[in-house]
């Protein structure tokens, strides 16, 4: 396996450091439009072990023919894109021209209803992606989409409690919270979020996006299809219990992807998502949306060179996001816990009232001490490694666009858990709750 990393952000850089102790690949190659970026992070496994096989090169993952032209260039077999979603369809196609197959973290963006976007959605997240299966699987090539934590891990959870831990679904409710706190230089706590500010206003800010099977079948839709709805941003708050020492977070419905994978798949009469933001970033979300500061389309502002005053067409949330410290600098002064999962209701296999949920607890002072990576991006980039690893044994297979419940979760979810060096030495459970 000849892997191309398409961005070496905190993401792309976790990926390299787990990547770097494990034997599944031949090369690695990380790809970063900041060639110097690229380049730090091949340097710090350039140390260990098989630490030759790691290339940094620099590629625009917005043009399509840059990722075709590096991944022919180095032979690459599998392209995983590791930057922001706005650029998911060019990295798809380039990896496609390239004759490679491709994995992503986070799918083709979603656009709102254009007259009624809290009620209907408009085009989904992976709408993009989904229209090209069939060219994949034509090909017999596959792209593994939605292949991180959330999406992905929670995904996988889903997976295993409809094939394993239930007779029937109820609700799949994916549940992510944390008690992260980073501190500044006076040792204060700070407004400083732990994954990509652009990623997260996008997916806050955005219509979330719920599915019932009873819309569906009132609407006389097939498959998933009519059974997917919106409501409004931070709708329906609750303050969920997270265990590893997290304790209670208020959670609201966020869009995400696993809303649009899981029912693919999945036998569930409700499928949602709810994220643990908190009273002080939902605060910031809607005092940036209230300026007009989660805008993507540039405006024209004023400002300067050596010649006097000049005009420079920027894009809001890119300011934001340059105005913020990277996510991937911030371990250092971070403290806490993450916890993503999947809270799963239903029937279980006796026949009586079950509510579990499965999930994944990464603590901060764990993984800056074995990795050198915060806990936010370290969980993420963990979930397409294990899922390369699979791929290169044969053990998941397959073709055309795919969501992580298209494969069988045991053999994933047995080589996350194993100590190393046989697995990854990163555990997760299942606890059970009282039905409600």
């Amino acid at each position: 396996m000849r892997v191309l990393v398409v961005g070496s952000g905190g993401v792309g850089d976790a990926v390299a450091r787990i990547a770097a102790r494990r034997d599944f690949f031949e090369l690695m190659v990380v790809a970063d439009h900041d060639a110097a970026r690229a380049e730090r992070t091949v340097a710090t496994v350039a140390g260990v072990p098989g630490g030759d096989r790691f290339v940094a090169a620099r590629v625009d993952a917005s043009r399509a023919g840059e990722v075709t032209a590096l991944a022919r260039r180095h032979g690459i077999t599998h392209v995983l894109n590791a930057v922001d979603p706005r650029f998911v369809m060019p990295v798809l196609e380039g990896a496609f021209a390239a004759g490679a197959d491709y994995l992503d973290m986070a799918m083709s963006l979603s656009r709102p209803h254009p007259t009624d976007p809290y009620a209907l959605p408009g085009v989904k997240l992976g709408d993009e992606q989904f229209a090209v299966s069939e060219r994949w699987a034509d090909a017999g090539r596959l792209a593994l989409v939605g292949m991180g934590v959330e999406p992905g891990l929670s995904d996988v959870f889903a997976r295993y409690a409809a094939d394993h831990l239930f007779r029937s679904i109820d609700e799949l409710g994916v549940r992510d919270g944390a008690n992260l706190v980073v501190l500044g230089d006076d040792g204060e706590p700070v407004f400083a979020p732990s994954f990509s500010i652009w990623t997260t206003i996008e997916e806050c800010l955005n219509p979330p996006v719920i599915w019932e099977r009873d819309r569906r079948d009132a609407s006389g839709g097939t498959g998933p299809e009519g059974g997917w709805y919106t409501v409004p941003p931070f709708h329906e708050p609750e303050v969920f219990d997270f265990p590893g020492g997290i304790g209670p977070v208020e959670c609201v419905h966020v869009e995400h992807e696993e809303v649009l994978l899981m029912p693919r798949w999945i036998d569930a009469r409700r499928v949602t998502f709810k994220y643990g933001l908190g009273e002080e970033f939902i605060a910031v979300l809607r005092t940036l949306h209230r300026l007009g500061l989660d805008r993507t389309d540039p405006v024209t502002v004023r400002g300067a060179d050596a010649d006097g005053p000049a005009r420079v067409r920027v894009s809001p949330r890119d300011v934001v996001a340059a105005c913020l410290p990277d996510p991937a600098s911030l371990g250092e002064r971070m403290s806490g816990s993450t916890c993503a999962g999947v809270l799963v209701t239903g029937t279980g296999l006796d026949g009586r009232p079950r509510e579990v949920y499965l999930h994944h607890v990464v603590d901060n002072a764990w993984s800056m001490r074995e990795y050198g990576a915060q806990c936010v991006v370290w969980q993420t980039a963990v979930n397409p490694v294990v899922a390369l690893e699979l791929l290169a044994r044969g053990t998941w297979s397959g073709a055309g666009v795919q969501g992580p419940e298209a494969f069988d979760a045991v053999p994933f979810l047995d080589l996350l858990r194993a100590p190393e060096p046989a697995g990854y030495g990163s555990p997760w459970a299942v606890e059970e709750r009282e039905p409600s």
